[in-house]
């Protein structure tokens, strides 16, 4: 029986119409705009989010006056432990002519905050380069930037994670196609995997499928067996046809299977995955296969055999994409998404209890 009906503490200065379809009663998620069209970067996208060593949260996005406008930088924001307020957001990573995209940013273990994001070097995202700085200072100042792949194509957009035994693995991507409304089937996704104790980035095989796949989002489940869940490439004509996929590894990481079709919709938008502190598995995707909204949260009990809990956390006419989700230390969940064309950035927080006392 559903014990908790719903809630939504929501401080949104944009129509109420963005909010619609959730609910009521219980605030047990709070949806909060960050970012809007009066902070710097009128186009803003892919936002992604870390909880720093000292507790702090920080926000890194790309924005400018168009998606491949040349203006384009990426963004960073503070929101101090204990405060309510994020900072205004500056400009961290700039290159003179180019535009740029796709920010990642997050702390290792050791500290050092890594910032990864795409440098466009042609028309299209599969002129693409990724590039990186690091913080040893908790994200107050940058290293010059250095180039991290010079492979036309490659991009990043999915959340790194620490391994078992201490490597860490970066979700990479090699995007193909001059279209900038879909991409093609040579499309792939891969992992950069990184030793700290010999300094060195080795990449895994690149994992195909028939329509191509992109921006993957993995958790490892034991030290051999790993899963991420992938973006469907192609383009964005209706289809009745839109699913998300799946690969998995079980050798640790170091090879992939084809990516394979699963039960969930994919309207060909990034989704968010992750292990939680207690071993459950997140999966955060628009259940939708041509619009990107709503944003359903899905949670596994089970090792991801199944997923019984699933909870629409915002819905409605707008649409919410790209989510990125964190668990924080106090195991929190937090998710930064986009909205309201892609000019307004969102930070819905929650417990997990929030999507467990929705069995479906």
């Amino acid at each position: 029986m559903i014990r908790n009906i719903l809630l939504v503490s929501v401080f949104l200065t944009f129509a109420s119409s963005a909010i619609a379809q959730i609910a009521e009663e219980e605030k047990d998620i709070i949806v909060e705009r960050v970012f809007g069209r009066e902070h710097p970067g009128i186009y803003k996208h892919p936002a992604s989010i870390t909880e720093l060593e000292n507790g702090d949260l920080y926000i890194a996005y790309y924005g400018g006056s168009g998606e491949y406008e040349d203006d384009t930088a990426v963004y960073g924001s503070r929101l101090k432990q204990g405060e309510t307020e994020w900072s205004f957001p500056e400009v961290i990573a700039d290159t003179p002519g180019r535009g740029e995209g796709n920010p990642v940013v997050w702390q290792a273990p050791d500290g050092v905050v890594w910032l990864f994001y795409v440098n466009r070097y042609g028309d299209t995202w599969s002129n693409a380069r990724v590039k990186a700085k690091i913080s040893k200072d908790g994200a107050r100042t940058w290293s010059d930037s250095f180039m991290f792949s010079m492979e036309e194509g490659s991009m990043v957009k999915g959340a790194p994670i620490v391994l078992n035994n201490g490597d860490y693995l970066l979700p990479m991507y090699h995007e193909t196609g001059e279209d900038i409304n879909k991409t093609v089937a040579s499309t792939t996704s891969y992992f950069m995997r990184y030793s700290p104790q010999t300094g060195e980035w080795t990449e895994s095989n690149r994992i195909a499928s028939p329509m191509g796949n992109l921006q993957a989002e993995v958790a490892q489940i034991s030290d051999d067996y790993l899963v991420c869940y992938i973006r469907r490439g192609g383009d964005f004509l209706p289809t009745d046809d839109g699913w998300l996929l799946r690969s998995e590894s079980r050798d640790g990481g170091h090879t992939w299977t084809e990516a394979k079709q699963t039960e969930f919709k994919n309207p060909n938008s990034a989704v968010a995955f992750l292990r939680l502190q207690n071993g459950h598995l997140m999966l955060i995707f628009n259940d939708d296969m041509n619009v990107r909204t709503p944003l359903r949260v899905a949670v596994s009990t089970d090792d991801d055999e199944t997923y019984p809990y699933a909870r629409n956390v915002i819905g409605g006419d707008n649409t919410y994409a790209y989510p990125y989700a964190i668990q924080t230390k106090d195991g929190k969940i937090h998710i930064v998404c986009t909205t309201n064309n892609r000019t307004s950035i969102l930070h819905i927080t929650f417990d997990e209890t929030a999507i467990l006392d929705w069995e479906i």
